[in-house]
């Protein structure tokens, strides 16, 4: 198929999965990465700046997901909340490990990428989630949301470890990070208080926001890292900036609604595009399998610590924990670049991330969504 349809095609995905959203009750996202992946096995393929904005749509994801998490009940639940994802990270990398290195036979290299892409929690579909649902204000959805950050901080110090390859510019990416995220509180604050730029149709306030993003995304590739972990760190920066007042509420509003029209679907959208029906066929049995080890372990790791300190929608808030693809994704294609993973290997671990993306997010809406009233904005 030409790529030159693929924007009218997608933009068709990107409606067709909201209506079924509405028509169905069921997270948008879930809809995006299933049309997506009916869309790429039809022959659709994902032009340059689509996989380019898939990318940076992940990353306004992440910085959104660390503005809703509440420091204060973080810090409050610090050692309950860091000993489950500790086990939600661990269970699950050396499950996959064990399981692709003495069972499916796979290389050491091949074997820890797949624990690192099975050992992380999906900010991207968590955030999206609680947001479409309501409970990201809820004392449930900001204790997942804290939660999923922790875990994921454990898989990206993994990821770097193994595919970090430091160089001058590595430093350069962290020294600049490390010296913004210091000051980047004060300062964005008085920028987007300023009474100049009150009510201003161009929206100055999110663009400054977009272009920080844009700034972690370029000094992460000349570092040969990854932008996840301080575009969290800038959302985790602005979050008690967002509840400062209306009107920095109302910013926040706005970025999402931005973010939410046209930027992140096609985080989802190219994802599901990513994986091939063929591939997953003819490795039915290992896809199956690696699924398997997926869900058990991280549900081993995460659910008796879950009903015992924070049991309030225990099995909705273990559901989510098993999701992954943002970071999962990321291991597995810098695994294929490397040469760690050939390419089936590749489609059936995309499969098994796509899969967990879906089908827990699916069972959790469906049986499990947690009646809660309280709101902690």
């Amino acid at each position: 198929m030409n790529t030159g349809t693929a924007p009218v095609i997608a933009g068709l995905l990107i409606f067709a999965a909201g209506a079924l959203s509405l028509r169905l009750g069921v997270s948008v996202a879930i809809f995006e990465a299933l049309l997506g992946l009916a869309a790429g096995n039809l022959g659709l393929r994902a032009a340059d700046w689509m996989v380019y904005l898939a990318g940076f749509g992940g990353i306004v994801l992440t910085f959104l997901a660390g503005s809703e998490v509440d420091l204060k009940l973080l810090k409050n639940n610090f050692k309950a909340a860091g000993l489950l994802s500790l086990f939600s990270f661990l269970a699950p990398l050396a499950g996959g490990f064990i399981f692709c290195r003495y069972l499916a036979g796979w290389t050491v290299p091949a074997s820890l990428v797949t624990g690192i892409a099975l050992s992380e929690t999906s900010l991207a579909v968590v955030y999206s989630v609680l947001t479409e649902t309501g409970l990201a204000k809820t004392r449930t959805g900001k204790l997942l949301m804290a939660c999923t950050f922790l875990t994921n901080t454990l898989t990206a110090i993994a990821l770097s470890l193994v595919f970090l390859k430091p160089n001058l510019y590595t430093l350069l990416f962290l020294s600049v990070s490390g010296l913004f995220l210091v000051f980047a509180g004060r300062f964005s604050l008085g920028l987007i208080r300023h009474p100049a730029l009150a009510g201003k149709v161009i929206e100055p306030e999110i663009k400054y926001i977009f272009f920080v993003l844009l700034a972690f995304i370029y000094l992460a590739e000349l570092g040969a890292s990854q932008a996840i972990l301080p575009a969290f760190l800038f959302g985790l920066a602005m979050a008690k900036h967002f509840k400062a007042g209306r009107r920095t509420a109302d910013i926040k509003n706005r970025l999402r609604t931005v973010s939410y029209a046209f930027i992140t679907p096609f985080f989802f959208v190219v994802a599901g595009m990513q994986v091939s029906l063929p591939a997953l066929w003819a490795s039915a049995g290992l896809f199956l399998a690696i699924f398997a080890v997926k869900q058990a372990s991280k549900f081993a790791g995460v659910y008796f610590l879950m009903n015992r300190y924070f049991p309030e929608g225990g099995m909705y808030s273990t559901l989510l924990m098993s999701t992954g693809l943002t970071f999962g994704v990321m291991a597995v294609l810098s695994g294929l670049k490397a040469g760690y993973l050939d390419q089936a290997q590749y489609s059936v671990l995309t499969g098994v991330l796509l899969a967990s993306a879906v089908i827990p997010t699916f069972i959790a809406q469906k049986w499990f969504a947690p009646v809660e009233d309280e709101d902690l904005s």
